[in-house]
C-alpha cells in the first residue's frame, strides 16, 4: 500500500494491493509521507474503500478532528449494536461529518430545525430511541452540547446505516414510502388501525429490511414457512391489501416484487388485522 496523497498527518489516500484507492486514517499515518512512499500498516486505524470520489471522502475525514471522529465511531458503533446491525464503514464518515458540522454550527450560534420529529417517531421509533441515547452520550463528551432536535437527524443516519441505502436522500424516500403504505392500511381499516401498535412496528421493520434486500437483488424466494403461506391463503382481505402495497412498491422502486415477498406482506397485514380484532 503506497501513498497517493497526504491530506494531513492522520489521513492519507493510498492505493492498495488490488489497485483500489483507499482512505486510511491513524495518528501520524501521513507524517512526513510523500506520494509513492509505503504506508506503515501499524499506523493504520481505519480503512475506507469508497466506490466513488475517494479524494472527496478523504477531504471530509481530514476536516474532522481525529478525537471527534474516534468518539463518533465508538458511539455510533454502540448504537448500531443496540439495533442488532453491523456498522458499514462509510456510514461513520457520513454521521461524523454531520455531527462535526452540527457542532460547528452551534458554536456559531446557528440552529437547525428538524420538523420531521412526528414522522420519524412514528416510522422509526426504535432508531429514534437509540439516537436519543446516542445524543445524550455524545453531549457528555463534547464541549458544545447539541440540541435535542439533532436526535432526529441521528435517527435517520441510523436507519440509513441499518438498511444500507445509498444516500440520505434515498433514506427519506424510503421513509415517505413507508408512510404511504401505512396510509393504505389506515384507509382500508379506518380507526381500527393503530400505527403505534407492536404489529405495525414489526411491519415497518420488515419493510426497512425489504428495501435492503430489494436493493441488493436478494428478495425472498423459495424460503417461505408454510404458516406464512397458510395465512396468505386464508385471509383474502389481507392478501388483496398486500397486492395493493406490492403495486405501490413496484411503482416506486421500479422493480418486480417476488411472490414470496408478497406472502410476507400478506402475513404482516393479517397480523395487524388480528391485533385490531383482539383490541376490539
Amino acid at each position: 500500500m503506497r501513498v497517493l496523497r497526504v491530506f494531513n498527518n492522520n489521513v492519507v489516500l493510498t492505493r492498495d494491493e488490488l489497485g483500489r484507492e483507499v482512505v486510511v486514517t491513524g495518528r501520524g499515518v501521513g507524517f512526513q509521507a510523500r506520494p509513492g512512499d509505503p504506508i506503515d500498516p501499524a499506523l493504520i486505524v481505519r480503512r475506507f474503500v469508497p466506490a466513488e470520489n475517494p479524494s472527496s471522502i478523504a477531504q471530509v475525514i481530514a476536516d474532522i478532528p481525529l478525537e471527534r471522529l474516534t468518539l463518533v465511531e465508538r458511539l455510533f458503533a454502540e448504537a448500531m449494536r443496540d439495533l442488532g446491525a453491523a456498522l458499514p464503514p462509510l456510514a461513520i464518515v457520513a454521521v461524523a461529518d454531520h455531527i462535526h458540522q452540527a457542532i460547528e454550527r452551534v458554536k456559531r450560534g446557528e440552529m437547525m430545525e428538524y420538523p420531521l420529529r412526528a414522522e420519524v417517531a412514528h416510522l422509526h421509533p426504535e432508531e429514534l430511541e437509540v439516537a436519543e441515547h446516542l445524543l445524550d452520550k455524545l453531549n457528555r463528551d463534547i464541549e458544545t452540547p447539541l440540541p435535542r432536535g439533532e436526535a432526529i437527524a441521528l435517527a435517520m443516519h441510523l436507519f440509513h446505516a441499518v438498511t444500507g441505502s445509498p444516500s440520505m436522500e434515498q433514506t427519506f424516500v424510503q421513509s415517505r414510502l413507508i408512510r404511504q403504505i401505512f396510509d393504505i392500511v389506515e384507509h382500508a381499516y379506518g380507526e381500527e388501525f393503530d400505527p403505534d401498535s407492536i404489529d405495525a412496528a414489526r411491519f415497518a421493520t420488515h419493510l426497512r429490511y425489504f428495501f435492503a434486500r430489494a436493493r441488493s437483488g436478494k428478495q425472498l424466494s423459495g424460503d417461505v414457512p408454510e404458516v406464512a403461506i397458510a395465512v396468505s391463503d386464508s385471509n383474502s382481505r389481507a392478501h388483496q391489501l398486500a397486492l395493493r402495497i406490492k403495486a405501490l412498491l413496484e411503482l416506486r422502486l421500479q422493480l418486480p416484487i417476488t411472490h414470496d415477498e408478497t406472502v410476507y406482506l400478506t402475513m404482516h397485514v393479517a397480523r395487524m388485522e388480528a391485533g385490531m380484532h383482539s383490541r376490539a
